[in-house]
């Protein structure tokens, strides 16, 4: 069996601080998997390492077969990624700062300009299109932020928290077009929201202070869900922890 993303036994310290603890799994195309947990979990961590954003204190990461410790831009090649607060340049426009990236991802000519115009409606950011990125409200700073992570229609895509920030309309059409794109992809969203999880993803994995707590289909998590570790980070989410 072939497997998009293969995560092996990786851990993140900072100093006396374990924000990742030994997690292992593997993923394949077209699975939408929910990094689920509240607070301090350890979400962001995970997917700045699978991102190869950061570099896991122990541990591998395989990107298409691909360790990314050793061959970081061929993994990076197969991956999109929206992080926590989009990160963009306020001092361009939205047109600036995506052609910016469609060329880093090696667009040009024709294939960018058509590759822009289907992401632009995609994700619904035609109107401010050429607005400077400092003038827009979180919603669609969120919105460009998506844009840009599927600019290179990757294989994998890693969407951190994909609709914060975003109103009940928006949110409904981000949850709709992941789960479109996951039909031939690999998706890891992480979110603290139960709800959103089970909306979206076909399956989830629980984390809590650093460590996967299970790893399943909702209904076989709330199965389980008897365990002292599965109670504590359930509660937690259910009483609206944010990440």
């Amino acid at each position: 069996m072939t497997f998009t993303l293969k995560v092996e036994n990786i851990s993140k310290t900072y100093g006396e601080i374990k924000a990742v603890q030994d997690i292992s799994f593997k993923t394949q195309i077209g699975e939408i998997i929910a990094i689920l947990g509240p607070n301090g979990a350890g979400k962001s961590t995970l997917m700045n390492m699978i991102s190869g954003f950061i570099a896991p204190t122990s541990g591998k990461i395989f990107v298409l077969e691909q360790d990314i410790s050793s061959n970081a831009i061929e993994g990076k090649k197969n991956i999109g990624f929206l992080p926590e607060g989009s990160p963009l340049y306020p001092d361009l426009t939205v047109k600036e700062f995506l052609n910016y990236m469609a060329e880093l991802r090696g667009l040009l000519g024709t294939a960018k300009k058509e590759r822009l115009e289907e992401i632009i409606e995609t994700a619904k950011i035609k109107e401010v299109y050429n607005q400077k990125i400092e003038t827009l409200s979180k919603g669609y700073l969120r919105r460009v932020g998506f844009a840009q992570s599927i600019i290179s229609d990757p294989e994998i895509l890693l969407l951190d928290e994909p609709t914060d920030g975003l109103d009940p309309n928006q949110k409904e059409h981000m949850r709709s077009l992941i789960k479109q794109l996951g039909q031939n992809k690999t998706i890891l969203i992480s979110t603290h929201l139960l709800d959103e999880a089970e909306n979206i993803a076909g399956r989830i994995i629980l984390l809590n202070q650093g460590k996967i707590i299970t790893d399943g289909t909702l209904k076989d998590i709330l199965f389980k869900a008897d365990s002292s570790d599965l109670d504590t980070a359930f509660k937690k989410l259910t009483l609206g922890v944010s990440a």
